[in-house]
């Protein structure tokens, strides 16, 4: 029987034969699809012809392998347009260095880049992020890299996109149906952050309830509650709705409960002496205007500051009094530091890379957010981590595979010559210790 380590690599190598193989049948289709395209001079009646060719083409790709004809058309069509608009990104799919799901994050968010020249720059700078990053993880990062290529600047994009925002319902069987809602991405994840927060509360009220500190009378107390977080979570989604305020059974206090949304500003984007990118943290760019509304609302502002070079936080203050140490955390991880998670930071722990008890020091170089599952993965199972550098983890299996975890600001962050000529006429003199004095020696902010 093969060791763990062994199947891993099997399971390894199996993955990097499913993408050179994933590429081929991607060539397959373009060269079908480009067989039955129409010449941009042909006649009515040539461009009749293609057309029943097409048609012909698609249904027999359909019934071939037993899909709609509506999902071979989009798979032909796909294919053309990675070939003949995306070629990097298909050999890098060849080439075993990237998975289909990157592909199509790829795809996605580079789609809309009609320039050849900046769709290129695009893809270039969006697979040296993707032969690091899970698929879930690189698509805030595509979005960026991608604003900054794009031809019409993000109010406009972000302004014609709500305008389409709609609730829709689509019945699915057994009497259940799906109410689907598009709009701001800040609203959305505002809405699912606090389902979610609400849907917790609840939970760790109705185990209060179980321990019997808070019913004492045991048989006069409601049937237990025994559902699940998703349950509740679309509980609360049907009472906010139908009785605009949700119906907290176990829960108190859930009104009180308000949605968390991270999204950083640039200073000089609110200066207006830049355009880089406003993000909201674990989807991408946002529209200017939603973030004023955010910033008008909120009750502090944090100030980040970054490398000009690198990107990373280097420091964080408040103008308001606060814990300057887990402020300037969750600006630098943005989220769970497992590679791949995405769970965000308020809803994980902060955890000493070497134990308090051993001697860790409580500092950022020996400090990040784990969600509970990887920070009981962390201390439960043969896996370990350590920090190579303040912020940067590296994770070994227990079958020595190493995975270095890099700060999300980090990653997504591309040097402009004409943002690191700006940034450069700023000097933070409290970001530096008193060793720093000589101007000589300092880095330019």
């Amino acid at each position: 029987m093969l060791a763990a380590g062994d199947l891993v690599d099997e399971f390894a190598a199996g993955r990097v034969a499913r993408a050179v193989a994933d590429a081929a049948e991607i060539r397959l289709l373009d060269r079908a699809w480009a067989g039955v395209l129409t010449s941009p001079v042909a006649n009515r009646d040539e461009r009749r012809s293609a057309e029943i060719a097409q048609r012909s083409l698609v249904a027999e790709f359909a019934t071939a392998v037993r899909v709609s004809e509506w999902t071979a058309s989009r798979l032909l069509g796909e294919a053309h347009d990675l070939c003949r608009r995306f070629p990097a990104a298909v050999a890098a799919l060849e080439e075993g260095r990237i998975s289909r799901q990157h592909l199509a994050v790829i795809h996605d968010a580079g789609g809309s880049l009609l320039d050849d020249d900046a769709r290129g720059a695009f893809v270039a700078a969006v697979l040296n992020r993707a032969v690091t990053l899970t698929p879930g993880l690189l698509k805030p990062v595509a979005r960026i890299l991608a604003d900054r290529y794009a031809e019409r600047p993000v109010d406009d994009r972000c302004a014609e996109a709500a305008a389409g925002r709609r609730v829709e319902v689509c019945d699915l069987p057994d009497g259940v149906s799906q109410l689907v809602f598009n709009g701001p991405a800040t609203l959305v994840h505002g809405i699912d952050d606090r389902l979610t927060a609400q849907a917790r509360q609840i939970i760790a009220d109705r185990e209060a309830d179980a321990t019997g500190h808070t019913v004492p009378d045991v048989d006069s107390a409601p049937p237990r509650d025994t559902r699940t977080l998703a349950q509740i979570r679309a509980d609360l989604f049907t009472d906010l709705l139908l009785c605009g305020a949700p119906s907290p059974q176990l829960g108190d206090g859930l009104e009180a409960i308000r949605a968390v949304v991270q999204v950083t500003v640039p200073v000089l984007r609110m200066a207006g002496a830049s355009d880089e990118p406003i993000v909201l943290a674990g989807y991408g760019p946002v529209d200017s205007e939603t973030a004023r509304r955010l910033a008008a609302g909120a009750r502090g502002w944090e100030r980040v500051m970054t490398c000009p070079t690198t990107g990373t936080p280097v420091a964080v203050d408040r103008y308001r009094p606060g814990k300057a140490l887990q402020r300037f955390l969750r600006a630098r991880d943005e989220g769970c530091r497992f590679p791949g998670c995405t769970r965000p930071v308020w809803r994980a722990d902060l955890d000493h890379t070497i134990a308090a008890a051993d001697g860790g020091p409580t500092t950022p170089g020996n400090l990040a957010h784990l969600c509970r599952r990887h920070h009981t993965l962390k201390h439960a199972t043969a896996w370990t981590v350590h920090q190579q550098e303040a912020g940067v983890l590296v994770w070994t299996s227990p079958h020595g595979r190493r995975h270095t975890d890099i700060p999300r600001p980090t990653v997504r962050f591309e040097p402009d010559d004409d943002t690191l000529s700006r940034r450069s006429v700023f000097h933070e003199p409290w970001l530096f210790t008193p060793e720093d004095e000589d101007d000589t020696d300092r880095p330019e902010f």
